[in-house]
């Protein structure tokens, strides 16, 4: 149970671009929205 608890605890991770919170997947590794990625496609 801590364990779970501490998963449930942890912060939601932030764009480091522009602040906004990350609707993030499973296993993602990516640190910025996908706002953020699309401008640096351009």
């Amino acid at each position: 149970m801590v364990t779970l608890e501490f998963y449930r605890n942890l912060p939601k991770k932030v764009c480091r671009e522009c602040g906004c919170e990350i609707e993030e997947q499973h296993e993602s590794y990516i640190y910025e929205c996908e706002h953020c990625m699309r401008k640096h496609e351009e």
